[in-house]
């Protein structure tokens, strides 16, 4: 049987019901996140994303925000484009510390964190941190549970992963000092 696709317009998807589904918004459609219940997240990504969310959400006092699964309004390939990144910061020089509506992201956050969830490839997520880049977003970090590595993305430099003790810092984190073992530590993933 075929299945009829339907276009909707940003309004439309915006407006759907919130539900046990988390939706992205790709070429007019309404594409959930994890395609199937192997994807669907378990409790390394649960974790992480929670010891993400504590330790960026501590550094970040004052700064911005971090808030976990945000739509984002972006641009891809000329089409407007909404994902759904797991954790997003945002600093109040973009997003003023006062702003308070309960809509997707209306700007361009500086930071995404994309957890690598059962079912995802590293390779899917290479193609998505891309797609976060090229629409402006400056830094994109890909979580890797089972290897406990922290691939790091920038619009000027080649990937760079992170492992164990390797300190992760940038100008546009100003203050942060982190390692791929601190969070993964937090998260109860380190015997």
């Amino acid at each position: 049987m075929t299945q009829l696709k339907i276009k909707l317009t940003v309004e439309e998807f915006l407006a759907l019901p919130e539900n046990d589904t988390t939706y992205e918004f790709v070429d007019g459609e309404a594409i959930p996140k994890y395609k199937n219940q192997q994807m669907s997240p378990k409790f390394f990504h649960g974790s992480t994303t929670g010891a993400l969310f504590i330790i960026l959400s501590t550094w970040d006092e004052a700064k911005g925000r971090v808030v976990v699964e945000w739509p984002i309004k972006l641009t891809k390939n000329q089409e407007i484009w909404i994902p759904v990144p797991d954790l997003t910061y945002v600093s109040y020089h973009r997003l003023a510390a006062d702003w308070l509506e309960d809509e997707a992201c209306p700007v361009i956050p500086e930071l995404v964190v994309e957890i690598i969830s059962p079912g995802q490839t590293f390779g899917d997520m290479i193609e998505k941190a891309t797609y976060y880049l090229q629409a402006g977003i400056l830094l994109v970090w890909i979580v890797d549970t089972i290897s406990q590595t922290i691939t790091v993305f920038t619009q000027s430099s080649l990937p760079v992963t992170f492992r164990e003790h390797q300190i992760i810092t940038h100008e546009i984190l100003p203050g942060l000092e982190i390692t791929p073992h601190t969070i993964f530590q937090r998260a109860g993933l380190i015997r």
